[in-house]
């Protein structure tokens, strides 16, 4: 050993350095150390928009509210068809004046043209004049239904987590229910003929104007309703549609909801409809299955069988660019309270429902975006 040095520091320097390497981080690779500097993580023209369902008729106090909680964008249901290029401005640039951005407008009206019945020439000419008047406003996505008709007389309330409400659907409760006289029974043939020359005409329109459509599914996604047979009730319904006019502009509404009440993987039903540039609009929620398609309950974000984490991972890494709606807010004491309080389902909520799917969302967005 060398002269003035003792054994004892030797080995106290030894341990000195041992601690001092032990304490220091770990190298990170330039590359990592930027990524980690990006907090939060940049959302961008492609990734997932959240927003929420509103009426058209929000005020400023309403708008506010939205843009507290991180919201950016909105849709609502739109004005009787045909819809007029001046109203649809006059209505998006309201809205924008708030900050919001109008993303996605629902139309309806053409009830001929559901039942195939006279008159539905006239009234896909006016959805056809609406989908320009769209397109010259700016909007991008027009959403749909093409229900015989909607089973919501199968919903009922259960109780959730510290007597929170939740909204259940039991087929038996509703299978043997008559036609409604307004509307009667329609097979399954009948339906699909009927929807394949409304796409065979309004489609065209779509593409030459650039604006998608986005046909939500069958929810509840019943075998029949009322007597009448539901082409988005299935997968293979939900696949058939979009070969009926092969084109991004004849897309549908995903509901990671609804595909794991048929009993689908949510996360394989995306990457079949987004591999496909198919996925117009996203509805982001969660459901507990008993039965695939005729027994289950809607529930909070973070309970049930659909891991959303998976599907918002899918949904950046397509790099999908539209809205993701975190609907069916549930039931809370905090909106109960309140005088106006009128959920449109059994077990529904209210905003303070909506903040917490909104923050949940957020959350597996941000984590999505930086994974």
């Amino acid at each position: 050993m060398a002269q003035g040095v003792s054994r004892r520091k030797v080995l106290q320097g030894a341990a000195a350095a041992s601690l001092s390497a032990a304490a220091a981080p770990p190298a990170r690779s330039a590359a990592a150390a930027a990524v980690a500097a990006e907090w939060p993580p940049v959302e961008s023209a492609g990734s997932p928009k959240i927003c929420l369902g509103v009426p058209s008729g929000l005020d400023e106090a309403g708008m506010r509210r939205l843009k507290q909680i991180g919201v950016d964008q909105v849709l609502m249901g739109g004005p009787r068809i045909p819809w007029q290029e001046a109203g649809l401005r006059a209505l998006m640039e309201r809205f924008q004046a708030g900050g919001l951005t109008v993303c996605n407008l629902m139309i309806g009206g053409f009830r001929n043209t559901l039942y195939g019945k006279p008159g539905r020439d006239q009234e896909i000419e006016h959805v056809r004049a609406s989908i320009r008047a769209a397109g010259r406003a700016g909007l991008p996505v027009i959403e749909y239904n093409f229900y015989a008709h909607r089973l919501v007389e199968g919903y009922y309330e259960e109780t959730g987590r510290a007597g929170a409400g939740l909204t259940a659907f039991d087929y038996d409760r509703v299978k043997d229910l008559p036609p409604l006289p307004d509307a009667g029974a329609w097979t399954l043939d009948q339906m699909w003929d009927n929807i394949t020359y409304f796409l065979k005409a309004v489609t065209p329109a779509a593409e030459e104007a650039g604006v998608r459509l986005a046909l939500h599914p069958n929810d509840p996604p019943a075998p029949r309703s009322r007597g009448s047979g539901q082409i988005m009730a299935t997968l293979a319904g939900w696949k058939r549609l979009i070969d009926i006019v092969p084109s991004p502009a004849n897309g549908i509404t995903f509901d990671c909801g609804v595909t794991r009440e048929m009993g689908e993987d949510p996360v394989e039903v995306c990457r079949y409809f987004g591999a496909r540039d198919r996925i117009n609009h996203v509805h982001f929620r969660n459901v507990y299955v008993r039965k695939p398609y005729e027994k289950y309950t809607e529930v909070f974000l973070d309970e049930g069988q659909v891991d959303l984490f998976a599907v918002m991972k899918e949904l950046v890494r397509q790099k999908y660019p539209r809205a993701i709606y975190p609907e069916h807010p549930r039931a809370l004491d905090a909106d109960r309270e309140r005088p106006d309080f009128k959920p449109y389902y059994p077990g529904g909520g209210g905003h303070v429902g909506l903040v917490y799917n909104v923050g949940y969302t957020r959350a597996m967005l941000q984590a999505a975006l930086s994974s």
